[in-house]
């Protein structure tokens, strides 16, 4: 799809994305894959759009598709789209996969909310039509998993766990900064990724109970053994960026206290942890607090 400049702003939501190299998608994908990246490279000779702005695109996509109707939860096909990066001059690709992580958020609304409120945002028979093409397909597929997951309002404190704080990219706004303010991410190859997690649940097994920290990172890693282990793993701040004062994100240093947090844990040296995770809730809990602002 060219890129389409728009007005929409990206939405309030971090995102974690896997990149995988072609070898890892069977055929036809793989050269479907193939030929968007050459294609991509083409684009962007003539300027193609940032993340920021792909992202933003996307969201004035799902807009029109709630606003239709009658409203779609989800598109009536898969993106046929990708995120697109580079590791050691080696394409990877994270595909969009809009239709199943729009199935996906269904789901998961449905297990949060009572049928009463989900009434409010879709009619009945919109919903159930989306659950059944969601069956029909994870039967043909049991396997594929979704490259992207996101949130809003905030970054999980699990996903720092991937990263370390040498691994966090600023970008400045472009031009005069009116676009936006730039761009924050972190990038850490999956092999990294998966040593972390390993490491974090083998300390937090070993001094705390088990709780929704210690699930909510078994989950996590359950997800990356799903990829190809050259993949590469990122942590997109996406639209927080917007939230998160310029000086704070100079100052980003949240992947540094899970760490500090998780090696004073493994010492015995709980005020330590404590004054880490002290410092990771007052960073979230300000931004976290703008979503009721009115």
């Amino acid at each position: 799809m060219p890129y389409v400049r728009t007005s929409v702003v990206a939405p309030y939501s971090a995102y974690l994305r896997v990149y995988e190299p072609l070898a890892a998608f069977p055929e036809p994908e793989r050269s479907h894959w193939a030929d968007y990246v050459r294609d991509v490279h083409t684009r962007r000779v003539w300027g193609s759009g940032t993340t920021a702005e792909l992202t933003a695109e996307e969201q004035r996509v799902a807009l029109e598709g709630i606003l239709a109707t009658p409203p779609e939860p989800a598109p009536p096909h898969e993106s046929e789209d990708a995120f697109v990066a580079e590791i050691d001059g080696i394409p990877v690709v994270c595909p969009r996969q809009t239709r199943l992580r729009c199935w996906s958020a269904l789901a998961e609304m449905r297990r949060e909310f009572p049928p009463v409120v989900l009434d409010a945002f879709w009619p009945k028979v919109v919903l159930a039509q989306a659950e059944a093409d969601h069956d029909r397909w994870r039967s043909r597929n049991p396997d594929v998993q979704p490259h992207i997951h996101s949130s809003t309002w905030h970054v999980p404190m699990r996903w720092f766990v991937l990263f370390s704080q040498e691994e966090r990219v600023l970008v400045a706004p472009a031009g005069d900064g009116a676009g936006g303010p730039g761009e924050l991410y972190y990038r850490t190859p999956m092999v990294q990724a998966r040593r972390r997690v390993a490491r974090a649940l083998r300390v937090l097994r070993d001094t705390l109970e088990e709780g929704a920290l210690i699930t909510g990172l078994e989950q996590l890693g359950r997800w990356l053994e799903e990829f190809h282990p050259r993949a590469m793993v990122e942590l997109d701040f996406g639209g927080l960026v917007r939230l998160i004062p310029s000086g704070d994100l100079v100052e980003e240093r949240t992947a540094e206290h899970v760490a500090e947090g998780l090696t004073a844990l493994a010492a015995g040296d709980g005020a330590r942890a404590s004054e880490a995770y002290r410092r990771i809730t007052e960073r979230w809990s300000a931004v976290r607090a703008l979503e009721h602002a009115s």
